[in-house]
């Protein structure tokens, strides 16, 4: 599968917005037991609780705050308290070291910018948490750019993180963008950007037929294999 019609040739893009959880980074599911806790901690229990966890597995790829607004729809103050008890409780367990890299993320990465793809590493947790991450896992410094939905005013679906790594990184078309990530909400943002691709990967939350219903230009086991997909051996 390609990614450009074969009349473009074989452009490479020049911007690459990586997803983290699930796509670049992988946590056992830490993110999940830290939601749990914080809805617990703030007094949402038994049914609702199940209803809540339900309603988190189905916004997979969207910011965390936006679920706790949704579970307290009209009480602010319980979702700000929420939101900070999600990030505290995932805090430690990144501590602990519950995140690792997605086997070959770091390669793709590098060989991305070897030939001259700048890359954004982009998540919908907020920075201290982003930041907590690229600590743990030894990647500060390791893309061009990293991005919260907090730096760019909001968060997966909406297109504005691709948007602001465009104009931060200088690229001069959209269309020289590919995003990649594992869920519905990253295609999304992607496509609503008008980037020239949109992959889904399939190490994290959501299936091959998902992502290609949110419209993925391709889908690839993992993002070890966006580089084969990017500059197929033996392609001219």
């Amino acid at each position: 599968m390609t990614l450009y019609p074969p009349a473009a040739g074989p452009l490479a893009p020049r911007l690459a917005v990586l997803d983290m959880n699930g796509t670049t980074v992988m946590d056992g599911g830490a993110a999940e037991r830290a939601v749990e806790h914080a809805l617990a901690s703030c007094g949402v229990a038994g049914a609702r609780l199940d209803a809540a966890l339900a309603r988190s597995r189905r916004s997979a790829g969207l910011d965390r705050s936006e679920l706790f607004a949704g579970v307290f729809a009209g009480d602010a103050d319980a979702a700000r308290a929420a939101t900070r008890a999600f990030a505290a409780a995932y805090d430690a367990m990144i501590a602990q070291g519950a995140v690792r890299p997605v086997p070959g993320a770091e390669e793709t990465v590098h060989e991305l910018r070897g030939n001259g793809v700048r890359v954004c590493l982009a998540t919908g947790f907020g920075r201290h948490t982003q930041n907590s991450i690229l600590e743990a896992l030894g990647w500060m410094g390791l893309a061009d750019l990293s991005l919260c939905s907090e730096d760019a005013g909001r968060g997966r679906p909406y297109p504005d993180m691709v948007l602001t790594a465009v104009l931060a990184l200088d690229v001069d078309d959209v269309r020289d963008v590919l995003v990649v990530g594992d869920t519905a909400a990253d295609i999304a943002s992607g496509l609503r950007s008008g980037v020239g691709a949109a992959v889904g990967v399939l190490t994290g939350a959501q299936s091959r037929g998902e992502l290609a219903a949110a419209g993925a230009t391709a889908v690839v086991p993992s993002i070890a294999d966006l580089p084969g997909l990017l500059w197929p051996r033996g392609a001219a």
